[in-house]
């Protein structure tokens, strides 16, 4: 099970000793963190959109995070950012955004994609 980060403090820890890398919709930090569980932050700004957008982006990136919870390695805060461009997008393009950053961290067990 994945706990959600939520302190404004820990967002700042992880974006300044995390590492980033980005696609068309998303942004991902990843730090290694000191237990076994992972944490997931989500963060959409007002800029993306109203809060029925912001909401419904939050919620398809935890839906997807959630379905691929056992291919993430375990121990790693992994905040993801939701971009302009992401407005208005499927399931599936946030799903295959959020699995393509997954890759590119390393977090991602090879042999269950």
């Amino acid at each position: 099970m994945t706990n959600s980060i939520k302190k404004n403090e820990e967002f700042q820890r992880i974006y300044q000793s995390g590492r980033s890398y980005a696609n068309k919709y998303l942004v991902m930090y990843a730090k290694k963190n000191e237990s076994d569980t992972g944490r997931l932050g989500i963060s959409v700004s007002k800029k993306v959109g109203n809060s029925v957008v912001r909401h419904r982006l939050a919620r398809l990136i935890r839906e997807s995070y959630r379905l691929n919870e056992s291919k993430f390695h375990s121990g790693w805060d992994i905040i993801v950012i939701a971009r302009q461009s992401a407005k208005g997008r499927t399931y599936f393009e946030i799903n295959s955004a959020l699995l393509h950053l997954a890759k590119l961290h390393k977090i991602l067990d090879e042999v269950s994609v």
